[in-house]
């Protein structure tokens, strides 16, 4: 019997507990812990639910941005007989033609009259002294239109009508031009050459009004307009979403003959009528693109370069369609 003990003493390791030697150590009762709970199906990455609320979320914001644009926006009131009588021509939207009492109705006020009355524009007669406070006391000459504020789009709905086209992405953007004249006429261009919208930034720029409609012959009627929180990083947006970005720059990396990006998803940027691309802007561009001049010219306004640019960009496009 002892013979047996010593042997079965033998045998067990020294300061070994008794059972299994090699275990888990414990880990195996944690490994079995649950990770917490599931998270909502609105924070799965890859889940419907997560796509739907964050298109929910954009649309959203589209419509704030919207919001306080429309509520910075004021209406307005043309005064004067030609500048009324061009803008009914070019179907600017209004409201009310408002005419003077006792006015010497001569071709332009009939023809105002008739414009308004074929639109559906409510005519109203006032007092010489109620047109003057109407238009703050500007040269009316007894007309004054009423146009409500301009209707902008959003970034993000120019860059979606853009890729939806059947023609390749190509978007306007305006940094600075503050001469609503300018404003007017880019849009002009922009819709002949076959861009898809425009935007401007909402600070430091000229708007939608009446003299930018009237300098666009109405082409902002057919031509989406939007207005951007902050320019560059709309850019950056773009830029992610596989649009080239193109600034008219009198430095230019290369001249309006070497621009081969114009057959691609293109933004071509317009400076300001002063300093041209502000910095920011100007380092967010792929390419910035100088137009050939004869020497002791001055330079070209913004307008007049954006159109020179655009029916470069249209007649690349046309060709690279025949080919």
């Amino acid at each position: 019997m002892a013979g047996n003990s010593k042997r079965k003493g033998a045998m067990r390791n020294p300061g070994s507990k008794k059972g299994a030697v090699a275990g888990s150590g414990g880990q195996k009762s944690k490994g079995l812990e649950g990770r917490g709970p599931t998270p909502k199906a609105t924070d799965r990455p890859n889940h419907p639910a997560y796509r739907n609320a964050k298109m929910a979320a954009k649309s959203s914001a589209a419509r704030t941005q919207r919001r306080q644009t429309k509520e910075k926006a004021s209406a307005e009131t043309v005064a004067g007989r030609n500048p009324v009588v061009e803008c009914l021509r070019a179907g600017t939207p209004a409201t009310a033609l408002y005419v003077a009492l006792g006015i010497d109705a001569d071709d332009r006020v009939q023809e105002a009259v008739r414009l308004a009355a074929e639109r559906g524009i409510s005519v109203l007669e006032v007092s010489r002294s109620e047109l003057d406070r109407i238009t703050a006391g500007a040269m009316h000459q007894g007309l004054g239109l009423q146009v409500p504020p301009f209707e902008y789009s959003t970034p993000d709905e120019l860059l979606e009508i853009a890729q939806h086209s059947t023609r390749p992405p190509l978007l306007v953007a305006l940094d600075g031009v503050t001469d609503p004249r300018n404003l007017g006429a880019v849009i002009r261009s922009a819709a002949a050459f076959g861009a898809q919208g425009v935007v401007v930034p909402q600070r430091r720029s000229a708007s939608m009004t009446a003299v930018a409609w009237r300098t666009s012959a109405g082409t902002a009627a057919k031509l989406p307009i939007a207005m951007a929180t902050n320019l560059t990083r709309t850019l950056r947006d773009w830029a992610e979403a596989g649009l080239m970005i193109v600034g008219l720059d009198a430095d230019g990396d290369v001249d309006v003959d070497g621009l081969e990006l114009a057959t691609g998803p293109l933004v071509v940027v317009v400076g300001s009528e002063g300093r041209g691309l502000g910095r920011l802007v100007k380092e967010t561009c792929d390419q910035t693109v100088s137009i050939p001049m004869t020497p002791g010219v001055e330079s070209l306004n913004a307008s007049v370069a954006a159109g020179v640019v655009l029916a470069e960009v249209a007649r690349r496009r046309r060709i690279d369609a025949k080919g």
